[in-house]
């Protein structure tokens, strides 16, 4: 997400801080290519102008063009007015309240409404142990009850029986007494949509909000709309009493012109953001984070919640145990690719690593993505178990053999033996630095919690290095 913007940000800022000193003239021009770049990511042209007047008024100061860093001071600045612009603090929901809280979800048909309903029903389930029973309002569109009722079924929370012909004040009226005899913690209200903002979509708003008293009123909006999702969002806000905004398909979004013009534009914060297609992934959209990786800085913190989301303890401490004794076989390799391909792939990674966004690009140019994860997975597959656990004995006949039942070649077997050995060395030196004390200091604070964290780091300070010695794999 935010690719276009980052980049183009990124050139400018790279001038800033190659310069010792700076003199009011650079940074103005500076905030002119700032200026540029945000109306080419398609923010509203009143965010933009009141965004770079604030930053150039602070960045042109004394303080900044006098201190020892003046381009890093100029990066700082922008990227506070960035969160500032975002909306200052991630906002989780508000249903903090006498039992049901009711969540209601509105916005234009296609925004994504039915499936963020069903994500956020199973964060709540998840994360905070609430029971949730989703109801489906939306009677205008063919089969959007069943969908949700579908839906439901996958993530294992309740939705309510469909009664054919029912109106939807009526579905609201029943969802609530249904929550209220069967001890729901919170109600989703999933109401319908129109291709467009019309009279009688805001009435039937208006009329379910007036019934079901809504804690929460989630407006869901595509941000591949750009402008036209912020105008959608302007004319929501106008009529019904929004609470937060939910952006779908982050994950698509090269330019992010509709999550920086949201906050402005709506006066709510963005709660939550799409970032796939898959049920879990829906992120609580944290304003600091984005600005970060906006400018490069990466997002750390998202990228160990993530670690700890997706990967199993018990498997990572048993690798960090074998690891500390020297051991390291193709087993351990192919659950560090997977471990890899569950976080996202190494698109996802280099949005959260401070600095990786270059070295993705780098990796781009040599052939190396995430479908060489794929290939290199079909390969420890293609081999016995005997194999896996003893490489040395994969002679040119089993590589041929291998090649053939993953679809490669035998010049790629041999790059990933290659890659295994030159790990597997690694893990021997770690033993030689005091075992599972060295490898904790590798891979940083707690050890074996991320098997393959430290080759993905590169071990060290600087650009990041290619995950594990991916870059034996550069065409």
């Amino acid at each position: 997400m935010f690719d276009s913007l980052s980049d183009r940000l990124g050139t400018v800022f790279d001038r800033l801080r190659g310069r010792g000193a700076l003199t009011e003239a650079d940074v103005r021009g500076a905030m002119r290519e700032v200026r540029i770049a945000l109306l080419e990511a398609d923010v509203a042209l009143p965010v933009v102008r009141s965004f770079v007047e604030q930053v150039t008024e602070l960045a042109v100061g004394q303080d900044v063009l006098r201190s020892v860093t003046p381009g890093q001071m100029v990066v700082k600045i922008v990227h506070d007015g960035l969160v500032e612009m975002l909306g200052s603090q991630s906002s989780e929901l508000d249903i903090d309240v006498t039992p049901p809280a009711v969540v209601m979800m509105v916005g234009l048909q296609g925004s994504g409404k039915t499936t963020t309903t069903a994500k956020i029903a199973k964060r709540l389930k998840d994360k905070q142990g609430k029971r949730v029973l989703m109801a489906s309002l939306d009677v205008n569109r063919p089969a959007a009850q069943e969908q949700l009722a579908t839906l439901g079924a996958q993530i294992d929370v309740a939705t309510l029986p469909i009664v054919a012909g029912q109106m939807p004040v009526d579905i609201a009226k029943r969802a609530l007494q249904s929550a209220k005899l069967q001890a729901f913690d919170v109600v989703l209200l999933d109401t319908a949509g129109r291709l467009h903002v019309d009279q009688q979509l805001m009435d039937e708003m208006q009329a379910v909000a007036r019934i079901a008293t809504p804690t929460e009123m989630l407006l869901v909006v595509d941000s591949l709309a750009g402008q036209d999702a912020v105008q959608v969002a302007q004319n929501f806000s106008e009529q019904v009493a929004l609470t937060g905004v939910v952006l779908t398909r982050m994950d698509g979004d090269a330019r992010g012109g509709a999550a920086l013009s949201m906050r402005a534009v709506t006066g709510k914060p963005i709660k939550f953001a799409g970032v796939g297609e898959k049920l879990d992934a829906l992120e609580i959209f944290d304003p600091s984070r984005v600005a970060g990786r906006i400018l490069g800085m990466g997002d750390v913190v998202s990228l160990v919640e993530r670690a700890a989301e997706t990967i199993n303890q018990e498997d990572a401490e048993a690798m960090a145990a074998k690891m500390a004794k020297g051991q390291f076989d193709l087993n351990d390799l192919r659950m560090q690719l997977k471990q890899m391909a569950q976080m996202g792939g190494l698109g996802a990674l280099a949005g959260m690593i401070p600095g990786m966004k270059k070295a993705q690009a780098a990796m781009a140019q040599g052939g190396v993505d995430d479908k060489m994860l794929v290939h290199m997975d079909a390969m420890i597959g293609s081999m016995t178990p005997k194999e896996r656990a003893a490489p040395q004995i994969i002679n040119a006949k089993r590589k041929i053999r291998i090649a053939k039942g993953s679809g490669t070649t035998v010049q790629s077997v041999n790059r990933l033996l290659k890659m295994h050995k030159d790990m597997a060395t690694a893990m021997k030196k770690i033993r030689k630095m005091g075992g599972l004390k060295g490898l904790a200091g590798m891979l940083g604070k707690g050890g074996g919690g991320m098997g393959g964290l430290g080759g993905l780091l590169g071990g060290g300070g600087g650009m990041p290095q290619l995950p594990g010695g991916m870059d034996k794999f550069k065409k």
